[in-house]
C-alpha cells in the first residue's frame, strides 16, 4: 500500500489514470443508457481537467520550493511524517514550501466561511426539494454526505495547519 501512495504522490500519470477510471466508472453509473465511448470521452475529459489543475499546482509549488517536482513530493511526504531534514539546502526548501503552503491556506480561510455557507445552502435546498417532491431517503443522504465532506475538509485543514506550524517551528531552530 506504502508503494502505490508513493507511485501516486509521484507520478502524475498514475494520478491520470486513476483519475480516468474513476470518471469513467462516475460517468458509467449515473448514465447507464448512453454508449460506452461517452463513458470514456467524459472519462477522458475529466482526467484532462484535473490533471492540468494538478500539473500547474505542482510546479507552482516547485517553483516556491526550488526543487522540482519529485522533491516536492519528498518534502511533502516528510513535512506529513514531521521529519525536519538536516541538510541545510533542504531545509532551506522545505522552509519555503512550508511558507507557501500557509500562505495558501491563510489565503483560502478568507473563503472558507463562504464555502461552508454555500454548501449548507445546498444541503438545505436539496432537503427542501426532497421533501416537496415527497422523497427523503435521497436528499438526506446526500446533505449528510456534504456535510461529513465539510467536516472531513476542516480537519484535514487542521491538521494541515497544525503539520505545517510544527515544521516552521521545527525549522527555525
Amino acid at each position: 500500500m506504502r508503494a502505490l501512495k508513493r507511485w501516486l504522490d509521484r507520478s502524475l500519470v498514475a494520478q491520470a489514470a486513476l483519475i480516468f477510471l474513476l470518471g469513467t466508472g462516475a460517468t458509467a453509473l449515473f448514465r447507464r443508457n448512453e454508449h460506452p465511448v461517452v463513458w470514456v470521452t467524459q472519462g477522458v475529459l475529466y482526467s484532462a481537467i484535473v490533471i492540468a489543475f494538478v500539473a500547474v499546482q505542482r510546479r507552482k509549488a516547485g517553483r516556491a520550493a526550488g526543487t522540482d517536482a519529485r522533491g516536492v513530493a519528498e518534502l511533502n511526504r516528510k513535512i506529513r511524517h514531521r521529519e525536519v531534514p538536516r541538510d541545510p539546502e533542504e531545509r532551506a526548501s522545505m522552509r519555503r514550501l512550508v511558507a507557501a503552503h500557509l500562505g495558501q491556506m491563510e489565503q483560502g480561510s478568507r473563503w472558507l466561511p463562504y464555502w461552508l455557507g454555500a454548501m449548507g445552502l445546498v444541503a438545505a435546498g436539496i432537503l427542501v426539494l426532497g421533501a416537496a417532491t415527497g422523497s427523503l431517503l435521497y436528499p438526506l443522504v446526500v446533505g449528510g454526505g456534504l456535510i461529513a465532506f465539510c467536516c472531513w475538509a476542516l480537519w484535514m485543514r487542521r491538521r494541515s495547519l497544525d503539520r505545517c506550524h510544527y515544521m516552521r517551528a521545527a525549522l527555525q531552530n
